[in-house]
């Protein structure tokens, strides 16, 4: 008698169907966006496979001068100004007057004066979207499986949020994954941070008080016993909140994840007088072991971008930067 699941297992390989093109790019986020974008302006084929659909909840929603020249060259820094709140510095805490602020027009170099805070979901499913325009088979609910690297090029396994299963043979793959780092995790080449192994609750409040006139956008950064905390103001008169902390801390909180977020900005003083009138509007959401580096960012047919290669702490909103900064340059080094 057969076996039920091998017969299921043979329709499906029958039922598959394998495409062509010339890159794979991974992930759906920042980094994937802008390498599809980009190499299928080139005249590439480019197949984008997302695992989820958009819009996505996703944080790291500060961005930095460093991306205006980014998204200018992307063409989507109208669409960023249209959905984002204009960013002219950002604020630490001083033992003198509460905080001091640091102004974009005061910094060394050339980049513009100015950035954005953005709801990432929005963010994010603009800049997917760009990349199907700019020529790439941008497909959301696609989950690659596995790859097959050869002297040729690579075969990768993917199946649909349908249960479809495709192979798709390429030329080369970005893997764009985030931090489910596709190729770090496969080819066993990631290494945890042992000297930094830091955890985040956040969550997003309405009512929080805003710095005055200018700074409104600001993103603030406060110290506390146990880590650091920021406050992103975005659109909607929505504020992220997060606390970077040590997990020993963490570990305190024992189900209790709001009280326990609202308890640690009662130990923060400035940052907690700007809590009178607030109230929470998501869920709240904890991330823990985050900072870690694969051991190579490029082999092969292969290379990675953004955070697939590496993640720290994000005290200086690098995130979106480092993402689409490193897949413009592996644009460059896949075209080549």
């Amino acid at each position: 008698m057969r076996n039920p699941f091998d017969l299921d297992l043979r329709t499906r390989m029958q039922d598959a169907v394998t495409e062509q093109c010339d890159v794979l790019v991974i992930g759906g986020g920042p980094a994937g966006s802008t390498a599809a974008a980009l190499l299928a302006r080139r005249g590439w084929r480019v197949v984008q496979a997302e695992k989820d659909h958009h819009p996505r909840f996703h944080i790291g929603e500060s961005l930095l001068p460093a991306n205006v020249p980014l998204l200018d060259e992307l063409g989507v820094l109208d669409k960023v100004r249209a959905l984002g709140v204009l960013k002219l510095g950002a604020d630490f805490p001083s033992g003198e007057d509460g905080h001091r602020t640091f102004h974009f027009r005061e910094s060394i170099g050339t980049t513009p004066p100015y950035a954005f805070q953005v709801k990432r979901e929005d963010f994010d499913a603009m800049l997917f979207a760009h990349a199907r325009e700019c020529g790439a088979d941008s497909r959301e609910g696609v989950r690659v499986e596995s790859v097959d690297f050869d002297a040729d090029g690579v075969t990768a396994s993917t199946r649909s949020a349908d249960d479809v299963s495709r192979a798709i043979r390429a030329r080369y793959v970005v893997d764009a994954t985030g931090r489910d780092t596709f190729l770090g995790n496969s080819l066993k080449i990631k290494t945890k941070n042992q000297q930094h192994q830091s955890a985040a609750i956040f969550a997003h409040f309405r009512g929080v008080d805003l710095r005055p006139g200018e700074d409104a956008g600001n993103i603030s950064i406060y110290r506390f016993a146990h880590g650091w905390c920021w406050f992103i103001p975005l659109p909607d008169g929505v504020m992220s909140i997060g606390c970077v902390c040590w997990p020993a801390y963490l570990k305190q909180r024992r189900g209790r994840t709001t009280e326990f977020l609202l308890e640690t900005l009662k130990t923060m003083p400035d940052a907690w007088s700007r809590m009178t009138n607030a109230e929470a509007v998501s869920e709240t959401r904890v991330a823990g072991n985050y900072s870690y580096a694969c051991r190579k960012m490029t082999g092969p047919r292969w290379i990675m971008a953004g955070d697939a290669f590496a993640f720290v702490d994000p005290i200086f909103s690098s995130g979106v930067f480092l993402a689409m900064h490193s897949a413009r340059h592996a644009t460059d080094v896949v075209d080549t």
